[in-house]
C-alpha cells in the first residue's frame, strides 16, 4: 500500500465523521423541534457509514499471502432516521398540544448525542493525526533523496 492510498483512506475518513458531526449538530438544532413541514416533530438523523472499495493493482493482490486486500477507506451511503418513538410531555398551554394535553417532542436524547459528537470528534482527531504522520514520513523521505 503508498502512502497516497493511505492518506486517501484518512481523507474519507475525515469526510465521514465530518459528515457525521454534521449530522448530530442538526438533531441537538432541532431537540425541541414539535412540528416540522409535514406536521410531525422532528425525528432524529443519523448515518450509515460502509468500506470503500479501493481499486488494487494486480500484482498488489498477488503479493498479498491470502490474496484477500480489501478496504479502502469509509462513504456515508444513508442518512437513517430513528424510528424510536417521540417523548410524550404533558404541557396543556402548548399550542402543539393534543386533547390530552400531551405535546410529543423530538426522539432526540441530548446525552446520548453528545457522546456520538465526542466520539466523531476524535476519529475526526486521530485521522488529522494520521495524516500529519504521513506528512511526515513525506517530509523525511524527501530529505533522504536529497
Amino acid at each position: 500500500m503508498n502512502i497516497f492510498r493511505s492518506m486517501e483512506i484518512s481523507a474519507s475518513a475525515l469526510t465521514a465523521q465530518r459528515y457525521r458531526m454534521d449530522v448530530i449538530g442538526e438533531n441537538v438544532a432541532n431537540a425541541t423541534t414539535t412540528r416540522t413541514a409535514n406536521g410531525d416533530p422532528y425525528r432524529r438523523k443519523f448515518t450509515v457509514f460502509e468500506e470503500k472499495s479501493m481499486p488494487y493493482s494486480f500484482s498488489e493482490w498477488l503479493s498479498n499471502a491470502q490474496g484477500n486486500i480489501s478496504g479502502g477507506g469509509v462513504r456515508v451511503v444513508d442518512m437513517g432516521e430513528d424510528q424510536s418513538p417521540f417523548k410524550l410531555v404533558y404541557e396543556p398551554e402548548h399550542p402543539d398540544a393534543n386533547e390530552d394535553g400531551y405535546v410529543e417532542y423530538p426522539n432526540v436524547d441530548i446525552e446520548k448525542e453528545m457522546v456520538d459528537f465526542i466520539s466523531a470528534s476524535r476519529s475526526y482527531e486521530a485521522n488529522i493525526t494520521v495524516l500529519n504522520n504521513y506528512k511526515s514520513i513525506a517530509m523525511k523521505a524527501m530529505e533522504i533523496g536529497r
